[in-house]
């Protein structure tokens, strides 16, 4: 298993940069930022730099402008991919820089590739200095480039390029006629592009080591032509020529797919330097061809399979140092996931296996998880991925297999169901799948991530789902994690009546059927936690008929104390509200609360419940509304009820702060009011005495304990637990 290790300081310490770019620089008349004061960086460490202001995603026109200062921040290799900069920025900033290596792909907005092109080649030393630039999912517009001295300007100009990546762009037949006379090219993709010919690759036939030329779906060239200009290529090693079986019809592609069968069954005289090639997603590949071409081949490394029907050919097996994408075994399929995670008709296909491959799993695999999470990444916006990816992460985070994933890829993993939610709201699938992965109780307890979006995102989808299953695992989310969140997260999600609503909805369908299930738990349960020390939720629940249906609940359900002790919880949390203590004041509910007080055949939890509610609405007489002899019967069964409770073992509940336990020790209230209030806190303190201890202090309550053990009229039995609370703590 791989250990997860500290965050290297480096990379801690450019995070820290990052956050605090706008405290470390001032800003130029065009708004762009400058560093005030910086060393002169290593060289190593301002691409590390503008890398992590990239991928953490705050590199812009404004905050790129730190890297004009070409002296103290020294460029050599530049990745600016998918981020907003400009035509204008990107020249100010980086082309001034001796630059080898330019990564700007699928930059947003409009740079282009010749604002690239011209800019770079504007910088005499990046003319010989650049050896690789990516500008893969950019417009070119090559047209637009102009002459300088003469000379019109296009890749050609960077005489020192070996490496051109211009996969998904315009290129053109003209565009590929200058790259082609580039005196040291070796490596050229030009996938899914416009070209139509590639007899431009003929003038740099004695240097191109490496071609991709993925989906090319407006290749005119015959069979005998292209063979023509493949044979020539006698330095060629690499020869991607694949193509996107998802996209092609039966009728399409057959040029392709016939120079194919050609290059596999023919000599081996034709690129007698191949040592690897990628014919995935062609169609018309026979065994027998796959069997001639690698018998021929002793030197071949990798040959790419996937989705052509014959990647379990027997002849693949017997070459230890082969490497091969299809779908025969794990092995084929993880080399797809890890070689094509920018092609997403591989990756979805590649998914689509692994997910066979997954469904029965019992050993953690955090080397599959991470595959899967980087192809979701890698296709953000495809549902096709997402749809499959999300089936994977549960397969291989289900039962106990989440327990032996290193925290922060479970981290990313869930962050990246919750994105999937979030961008496909109405895919019932891929809603099911996320879901299906979160409800995992490890997963909900354990592992940090946003738990504030994922409530909101379950509790949407719980509105339009009324599946039983899928019912109980969206509650139980939202309980467990409503549990989690912080006073501030809980108070703004207790603002909204939505889910408030949607939450009572389930207490009352289940209530109907007098059903007592885990639905029924996790939904009240959620309630409760949504309410505590919540006015405005409390608020909500009144609003929306919540108490009429509390009390129907605590009747239908008399005899089952997880279901009152729930309900008595969420009641206990509106009567310490002193604003809302009013719409509890009904004699039949206080009557019956006070008969379950009382019952001693009732559990211990739910005594303790119904007399947190009673001791908070009878310790202001002032408000007290109803019957003035009911109010003495309380506060006498109180004190008799609660000296007959034996210490629980295991904790029922849990506290997020003492104050609304104040107004309940004052000196001056009844015996039976304080000594719920003692008996409450020296049960949670004796369960949990570190956790509380400070709580104590912190919040004033040992000093309205120590009141009460001092002041003359304070019952002995107060007194005694008030004590013992306090030894607690002076130990602890």
């Amino acid at each position: 298993m791989e250990a997860e290790g500290p965050q290297a300081l480096c990379d801690l310490c450019l995070t820290q940069v990052c956050h605090s770019l706008d405290s470390l620089c001032s800003r130029r008349a065009d708004g762009s930022m400058s560093l005030i004061w910086a060393p002169v960086f290593p060289q190593e460490m301002a691409d590390q730099l503008l890398h992590k202001m990239a991928t953490t995603g705050i590199l812009n026109d404004t905050t790129v402008g730190i890297f004009r200062n070409c002296k103290e921040l020294r460029l050599c290799r530049a990745s600016i991919r998918c981020c907003p900069v400009s035509a204008e920025a990107f020249h100010l900033a980086l082309c001034s820089h001796r630059l080898q290596e330019l990564d700007a792909s699928w930059v947003p907005g409009g740079l282009t590739g010749a604002n690239i092109v011209s800019g770079l080649a504007s910088n005499l030393v990046c003319r010989s200095s650049l050896q690789r630039l990516r500008l893969n999912g950019l417009h070119l517009d090559w047209e637009s480039l102009e002459e300088d001295g003469g000379v019109r300007v296009g890749f050609s100009s960077l005489q020192g390029l070996r490496t051109l990546n211009l996969a998904n762009t315009d290129l053109t037949d003209t565009a590929l006629e200058d790259i082609c006379t580039l005196p040291q090219l070796e490596t050229l993709d030009i996938s899914c592009s416009a070209v139509s010919k590639l007899t431009a690759l003929l003038e740099c036939k004695s240097t191109l080591r490496s071609l991709i030329a993925h989906r090319l779906r407006q290749l005119d060239m015959s069979p005998a032509g292209l063979l023509f200009v493949l044979s020539q290529l006698h330095t060629l090693r690499y020869l991607d020529f694949s193509e996107d079986h998802f996209a092609v019809d039966d009728g399409d592609g057959r040029d392709g797919d016939e120079t194919v069968r050609q290059l596999l069954e023919g000599s081996p005289q034709v690129l007698p330097s191949l040592v690897s090639l990628d014919i995935s997603g062609r169609k018309r590949v026979t065994e027998a061809a796959v069997r001639v071409f690698v018998e021929a081949r002793s030197g071949l490394v990798f040959l790419g399979l996937l989705a052509t029907g014959v990647s379990s050919c027997g002849v693949l097996s017997s070459q230890e140092n082969l490497k091969v994408t299809g779908e025969a075994n794990e092995n084929q399929v993880c080399e797809a996931l890890r070689r094509y995670r920018d092609r997403e008709c591989f990756i979805r296909e590649a998914l689509i296996h692994l997910y066979n491959l997954t469904t029965d799993i019992d050993n953690p695999r955090p080397d599959l998880l991470k595959l899967v999470l980087s192809g979701m990444q890698s296709h953000p916006t495809s549902l096709h991925v997402h749809l499959v990816a999300t089936a994977c992460a549960f397969n291989l985070t289900t039962q106990d297999l989440a327990e032996a994933m290193p925290v922060s890829l479970l981290t990313s993993t869930v962050t990246q169901l919750l994105y999937a939610m979030k961008t496909f709201p109405s895919h019932q699938q891929v809603q099911k799948n996320c879901l299906l992965a979160l409800c995992s109780d490890y997963i909900l307890q354990d592992v940090p991530f946003d738990k504030y979006l994922a409530v909101t995102l379950v509790i949407n989808w719980l509105s339009s789902h009324e599946d039983p299953t899928l019912q109980r695992m969206a509650v139980a989310v939202i309980s467990i994690l409503v549990a989690k969140l912080s006073t501030e997260q809980t108070a703004q999600l207790s603002k909204d009546v939505f889910i408030m609503k949607q939450l009572l909805a389930i207490v009352q369908q289940k209530a109907m059927v007098g059903v007592v299930d885990s639905t029924l738990k996790f939904a009240l349960s959620a309630l409760w936690n949504l309410t505590d020390e919540m006015p405005s939720a409390a608020r909500n629940f009144i609003e929306c008929q919540g108490l009429e249906l509390y009390e129907e609940v605590l009747e239908s359900y008399y005899n089952e104390p997880s279901i009152q002790q729930k309900v008595l919880g969420l009641l206990n949390n509106i009567a310490e509200v002193e604003e809302l203590q009013a719409d509890l004041l009904d004699e039949g509910l206080l009557e019956h609360i006070l008969t379950l007080l009382q019952d001693s055949q009732v559990e211990v939890g739910v005594r303790y419940f119904a007399g947190g509610i009673l001791a908070q609405l009878t310790s202001r007489p002032g408000a007290w509304t109803l019957d003035k002899k009911l109010h003495t019967t309380i506060l006498k069964q109180l004190h008799t009820s609660i000296m007959t409770w034996t210490q629980l073992e295991s904790e029922m509940v849990s506290y997020r702060s003492f104050r609304p336990f104040c107004p309940l020790l004052q000196t001056s209230q009844p015996s039976g009011v304080q000594l719920w209030a003692v008996w409450a806190i020296h049960l949670v303190c004796s369960q949990n005495t570190s956790h509380y201890s400070s709580m104590l202090e912190k919040e004033g309550v040992a000093e309205h304990l120590r009141a009460l053990v001092a002041h003359p009229n304070t019952h002995s039995d107060i007194k005694g637990l008030s004590e013992s609370i306090l030894q607690m703590v002076e130990q602890h």
